[in-house]
């Protein structure tokens, strides 16, 4: 399909014009590639934190199936481009669990592609194959390498580089959570504002509690099969399980739900200025 699968005995451009006149999806495909220069190039490239994921609309046919590369170069170039970088094709749930399996994270892989005129996209033209350079191993190496820095009174930070914040465990009351915060915040203001949840922790505690019974209490009882949930009940059954804390001083509090909601979570956001402002039911 789109010239990732090409049957023997036929020329690889025709099998690709047969297929997108044939075949309906291939105008999905042919929308696609305009985005990109015309020409085809063999390219080496490594691969970021996840491996593939896809996306459609509900009138699509087929997935946009997409990864994240950090470096790449033309294969007989010695030119190699670093930075966030998306290589995407289009295809059915077939091929995207091909290319799931073909492109794991950290990974080199080598392959034909067309790149888009800020050279920032690159389509994907055939299957990946495992591609070796040893300027993109060294590349390689050093981005797997962890990432930490250590905070008196926070404990050690470590980029999770799945979801590029930065995490630790801290004491909450007497149970440990997750502390987070995105890479790309300030971190000194990040780190200013998580001091000052913290050492008011019975007070954010209290009010966060308060804030989702208050919203929330009615839809547990909707929920409930046996006796009514108390706004009492409701606080004590949340499970903090996480908080995430930003430069501009906006938190998230994340509670394992206590099973009101049969596994759901309960998000409750706002602000070191204003307190909570939403609370929902969430996953």
């Amino acid at each position: 399909m789109f010239g990732l699968f090409k049957s023997k005995g036929e020329k690889p451009e025709e099998k690709e014009r047969k297929a997108r006149a044939e075949n309906p999806e291939s105008r999905q495909f042919k929308e696609f590639a305009a985005q990109f220069l015309p020409e085809e190039l063999s390219i080496l490239a490594v691969t970021g934190a996840n491996g593939f994921g896809g996306g459609k609309s509900g009138k699509e046919e087929l997935w946009t199936a997409s990864i994240g590369l950090t470096a790449w170069m033309e294969e007989d170039s010695p030119d190699i481009h670093q930075g966030e970088f998306v290589l995407s094709t289009v295809g059915d749930d077939q091929l995207l669990e091909i290319l799931r399996h073909r492109a794991p994270r950290d990974f080199i892989l080598k392959f034909r592609g067309r790149v888009s005129e800020d050279g920032k996209r690159l389509l994907l033209l055939d299957l990946p194959e495992p591609g070796f350079d040893p300027d993109l191993k060294a590349i390689l190496e050093e981005q797997k390498k962890p990432v930490t820095f250590w905070e008196e009174g926070l404990g050690t930070f470590t980029l999770n580089r799945q979801v590029n914040w930065f995490e630790t465990n801290v004491d909450w009351l007497g149970t440990e959570i997750s502390m987070v915060f995105d890479r790309e915040e300030d971190r000194a203001a990040c780190i200013q504002n998580a001091k000052v949840l913290l050492a008011a922790a019975n007070h954010w505690d209290k009010r966060v509690r308060e804030y989702a019974a208050d919203e929330l209490v009615s839809l547990a009882n909707d929920w409930a099969e046996d006796e009514e949930v108390t706004r009492e009940q409701f606080m004590e059954r949340m499970e903090l399980e996480s908080i995430e804390i930003r430069e501009d001083g906006a938190f998230e509090f994340w509670f394992a739900d206590g099973e009101m909601f049969y596994g759901h979570s309960i998000h409750v956001q706002g602000n070191l200025t204003d307190g909570p402002s939403t609370a929902q039911m969430e996953g």
